[in-house]
């Protein structure tokens, strides 16, 4: 009996979570009329899935990187791609992780 009330209590969370963000989009609204206010200001459910999330993974994603770009150092030094790698393999997901707005899709940081 017990397992049975266990597993029907997860089944019941795991649903109500999955409904979480269908609900949330529903409910939010463009108060000023601003296209962009919607677009630079995420829900609050985004913004726990990247901090409990995104941000881990990338910093991890930013240490393997820099890893990799000292390992490939001799190699992309011999290339001439020094720069291209570091920016690929360090600068890219560092930006991602420490730039970027907290829920945001897109960073506000552009290299152009």
């Amino acid at each position: 009996m017990n397992l049975f009330r266990t597993s029907a209590a997860v089944l019941a969370l795991t649903t109500g979570l999955l409904a979480l963000p269908a609900h949330a989009e529903v409910v939010q609204e463009n108060v000023s009329g601003d296209p962009m206010y919607t677009a630079n200001a995420p829900a609050g459910y985004r913004m726990v899935g990247d901090i409990l999330i995104a941000r881990p993974m990338l910093l991890a994603a930013t240490v393997i990187g820099t890893g990799l770009f000292i390992i490939s150092l001799p190699f992309s030094a011999l290339g001439g791609n020094v720069g291209e790698a570091a920016q690929e393999l360090v600068v890219v997901p560092a930006k991602e992780t420490f730039v970027r707005c907290l829920g945001c899709a897109v960073s506000g940081y552009r290299a152009d």
